[in-house]
């Protein structure tokens, strides 16, 4: 599917009122964690048959459907379970979510699938992997002799009930690696995401002491578990870098890093288990946040404006609990999230992110519609990843408008002298306005973005005159936009004069 045809009425925009433009930002990350662990967000059930595949890819394209037509630009994708994987790896089992069987392909790659048809519509599609832990006894059992626990027994520590990988064995970092460098290596994703970069709750009964004993040297127990996360980022980090540059490292740590003043009794924080997210901050070994702030009222905002403070030029994007939405869940309220939202936006945030997909897809308590008709109303572009490369493509050329039936087709060409590496692969914006000029600062004029195609279809309103103005921007890989396009005018009527 390309992202050729834009649906609307045209005369709408001669109603819409320009003095709300600062209440839209053109540049925002709006993501979305789309769950498959047992199928939580996709897919709803394994295919044993091609029906079945059929009818689970065109799930997922629904889905990423309704995410577009709401301005969505970013998925986190869960790639790695507990380990177990949704790709084809020479390292993990497939998960037996989408075959019913574990270390069974589906008859399809799901993570290739799911990439290309993020691409298809503006997306980009982060990885997501759950980093330590490996699953339940039962889980374990299931996987056999593929399991990380039986292959890599050295590697793993059982604590109330729950495998994980030993953050302290140097073994970990590399096997972690081992995956990303899989992923990274076989597929164009845009980023590569950790969850549960962390100990588990209760960490102080974590059953290390000896390799705490072999490693630790003379830090503290708790500098040393620290340095143990820290190690792994910098060190995945540190290869991406060198290898695909563009592929953002992110992470979403626990929404409250510490206890404050203002809230001294903040319950768990990220420092409780080890996560000294401020650290990754401080040495620029992230490129992005996205801190699960699944909390209200004094448990929210205050802890908002400390990852602000704290991010150290690096992304901020942080997660908000809509899975609270849900009936019998925690009777959060549509407006508990508008107002973080706005909270959010007023503290110019880098953008939001929502934990998790199924409450978006089940339009829960409205919450989708809200961002689709409100919050998310016009496209927005990603934020530049200026400290990674701050250089300007060159801009598109031969822009031109051409009518065939009702609808308008936006073509341009592209700059030159392009190649064809993936670092290469530009995206690109078209603006427009109902004037004789495009303001290209203000989001409402942008018709849409994250274009890969160099065309695109408009609607439009063939009983009424009409006049329209457009311009072309390409964005890198790095977010990070041309100057626009030369201005070109368009004016119909249905009458000659």
């Amino acid at each position: 599917m390309k992202i050729t045809s834009y649906v609307l009425l045209i005369l709408a925009l001669a109603f819409q009122s320009t003095a709300l433009a600062a209440d839209y930002p053109k540049r925002e990350i709006r993501a979305v964690w789309i769950s498959t662990i047992y199928g939580m967000d996709w897919p709803n059930k394994p295919a044993a048959n091609e029906t079945e595949r059929k009818a689970q890819q065109k799930e997922l394209c629904d889905r990423l459907d309704m995410l577009r037509n709401a301005n969505f630009n970013t998925v986190f994708l869960q790639v790695r379970l507990r380990g177990d994987v949704i790709y084809p790896s020479s390292i993990e089992p497939v998960s037996r979510v989408f075959s019913g069987r574990t270390g069974v392909s589906p008859g399809y790659d799901p993570l290739a699938f799911a990439i290309e048809e993020c691409h298809s519509r503006g997306l980009e599609c982060h990885a997501w992997l759950v980093t330590y832990p490996v699953g339940t006894a039962a889980d374990v059992k299931n996987k056999g002799k593929n399991s990380v626990v039986a292959r890599r027994p050295d590697l793993c520590k059982l604590f109330n009930n729950e495998w994980y990988l030993n953050p302290g064995m140097p073994g970990t970092s590399d096997y972690i690696l081992s995956l990303v460098r899989e992923i990274v290596r076989n597929y164009d994703v845009d980023g590569i995401h950790f969850d549960y970069i962390r100990y588990p709750e209760g960490a102080e009964g974590f059953p290390d002491s000896e390799t705490y004993a072999r490693y630790g040297k003379s830090k503290s127990l708790r500098a040393w578990r620290q340095d143990n996360i820290n190690r792994l980022l910098e060190r995945v980090y540190d290869w991406v870098k060198r290898n695909r540059p563009w592929i953002q490292v992110s992470a979403a740590p626990l929404g409250k890093y510490s206890p404050t003043a203002q809230v001294p009794a903040a319950g768990l924080t990220a420092l409780d288990v080890y996560q000294d997210a401020y650290e990754w901050l401080r040495k620029k070994k992230v490129d992005m946040v996205a801190p699960m702030m699944y909390y209200r009222d004094g448990y929210f905002y205050p802890f908002v404006d400390n990852w602000e403070v704290n991010r150290n030029g690096r992304l901020l994007a942080p997660g908000l609990g809509i899975y609270k939405l849900a009936p019998g869940d925690a009777g959060w309220t549509l407006k508990d999230v508008t107002d973080q939202i706005d909270y959010l936006r007023a503290s110019k945030t880098s953008g939001i992110s929502f934990f998790r997909g199924m409450q978006l897809f089940r339009d829960t308590r409205g919450v989708y519609t809200v961002l689709r008709d409100k919050y998310f109303k016009y496209p927005a572009l990603l934020p530049p990843l200026s400290w990674l490369n701050n250089e300007r493509p060159e801009a598109p050329s031969d822009v031109s408008v051409e009518r065939e039936g009702a609808r308008l087709r936006i073509s341009w060409k592209a700059p030159d002298g392009l190649d064809d590496g993936l670092d290469a692969r530009l995206s690109y914006t078209v603006y427009y306005s109902r004037s004789n000029s495009v303001n290209t600062a203000l989001a409402q004029n942008i018709l849409a973005t994250g274009l890969g195609d160099t065309e695109i279809y408009l609607s439009i309103d063939t009983d009424r005159e009409l006049e329209l103005s457009f311009r072309v921007s390409a964005s890198n890989r790095y977010h990070i936009e041309s100057r626009p396009s030369r201005e070109v005018y368009y004016y119909f009527s249905e009458y000659e004069k």
